[in-house]
């Protein structure tokens, strides 16, 4: 590997381990493909990138030599590019998914929760209605992390993957039961602003710190 490739390894993003990882299992797949199962897979403890991510990402691996592409042959009424790992991108690959100074902590970037931090601003029905939407969403992703489960259970090479679904489902049951808490936090916080007078806060943060 060059000076100039191990730079670029070193600058490697979340993502284009992300993209190399969906190339490590079995097969090869066309960019399409890898947006479909990142879709089904990765949105649900990490995140999807968008297709035009996953492009360039690959274009990124190629030219570090992590990734192979060919294009088909004749037999295929639309020419498609499909991607498979190397040898020196499974290497690699597997030295970073065993680098635990890597993981580094989870980021949480809860955009319900910042609507409800500024509730001051919004009418207490709005805040209760963005929390039932959000349970109904939630409800919705739940249903889909366990239709994943479902398809990748008998299948041996997906055996990890599937630890990382069962880790998602567990995740919205404790989403699903702090939305039910945060409605009844809100039907409490709107009895007792019924109770009170507003008072002038003061300069200081309402937090220590």
């Amino acid at each position: 590997m060059t000076s100039s490739q191990t730079s670029k390894k070193q600058d490697l993003p979340p993502t284009a381990w992300a993209v190399l990882g969906l190339l490590s299992f079995p097969g090869e797949r066309t960019g399409y493909e890898l947006k479909k199962w990142a879709d089904s897979s990765l949105r649900f403890f990490y995140w999807s990138p968008a297709i035009s991510q996953i492009y360039a990402e690959l274009r990124r691996l190629e030219d570090l030599g992590y990734a192979a592409s060919a294009r088909s042959g004749p037999e295929e009424v639309r020419a498609k590019r499909r991607y498979a790992i190397t040898d020196a991108g499974r290497e690699a690959l597997s030295g970073w998914a065993s680098d635990t100074a890597e993981a580094g902590p989870p980021v949480l970037k809860h955009g319900l929760l910042l609507r409800i931090w500024l509730g001051h601003l919004a009418e207490p029905e709005r805040l209760r209605a963005m929390v039932g939407d959000h349970l109904e969403r939630t409800r919705g992703e739940l249903a889909a992390v366990r239709e994943a489960m479902e398809h990748a259970a008998d299948v041996p090479e997906w055996a990890f993957p599937v630890l990382a679904l069962r880790w998602s489902e567990r995740q919205h049951l404790a989403e699903l039961e702090l939305a039910e808490a945060l409605l009844a936090d809100l039907r409490e916080a709107a009895a007792r602003a019924g109770q009170t007078a507003p008072r002038q806060a003061g300069g200081d943060a309402p937090t220590p710190g």
